[in-house]
């Protein structure tokens, strides 16, 4: 927390029929943060300022990434169970939504020994403060380092406990946070940036965007899949 961010917050109201109805046929579905992490990996690759970072050592200055990190916050009870963790979910878009499910799934019910990324975060969250401080101050300010800790974006929702986060910081530059579907189909879909880096025009942008992305990449890779539950009537 010491080393995050303030971000600004726009909110979209996303029309996702074609999706909802296509993840209605599927069993298992795929979770939202795995649809969302795809698709939204899958937009940065034509929005490079979406996976950039602002870096303040040795100098003020912006550092590109090739590829955007997907990071979801998770909730596991050997830590606490009222306390998320962030897990490293990787370059989404280069995987099937049920590899990017079982992927966070993996996350969290794995032993702690098949998790890496889980352990080295700990490992950093139980130095002292002397070290921790400086050490999480490093590696926010080494691109490379920072994108393979805290990613690019991450995904959290507390839409199933009825709530949803309007203010938060992130060790990211961006995070998105997301509502229930309601009936109508639609959901709310809130974008936290780090406005250093870029401006809410691009935002809006890259939120139609991501609509359209859900609606018809993500859509039709569901539908690809073919309709496990009329195949089982």
């Amino acid at each position: 927390m010491h080393a995050s961010v303030p971000l600004v917050v726009v909110k979209r109201t996303m029309n996702i029929d074609r999706l909802v109805k296509a993840r209605a046929l599927q069993n298992p579905r795929p979770g939202w943060i795995s649809i969302l992490a795809k698709a939204f990996c899958l937009v940065a690759r034509d929005e490079p300022w979406l996976r950039t970072f602002y870096l303040r050592w040795p100098w003020p200055h912006f550092y590109e990434l090739p590829k955007t990190i997907a990071m979801a916050a998770i909730v596991r009870d050997d830590f606490d169970s009222d306390a998320p963790v962030l897990l490293k979910v990787g370059a989404a878009d280069e995987y099937s939504l049920m590899d990017v499910e079982a992927i966070i799934q993996h996350g969290k019910n794995a032993p702690l020994d098949e998790l890496p990324h889980l352990k080295r975060i700990l490992r950093l969250a139980r130095l002292p403060l002397p070290l921790r401080r400086p050490l999480a101050t490093l590696g926010f300010n080494i691109g490379r380092q920072r994108s393979n800790y805290f990613g690019t974006f991450a995904i959290t929702s507390l839409a199933s406990l009825g709530v949803e986060t309007v203010v938060l910081r992130s060790p990211g530059p961006a995070c998105m946070t997301y509502g229930l579907v309601r009936p109508n189909h639609t959901m709310e879909l809130l974008f936290h940036w780090d406005h250093r880096i870029y401006d809410g025009i691009l935002v809006a942008r890259a939120l139609r965007h991501l609509e359209d992305v859900l609606n018809t990449i993500i859509a039709d890779e569901l539908l690809s899949r073919g309709s496990p539950k009329s195949l089982s009537a």
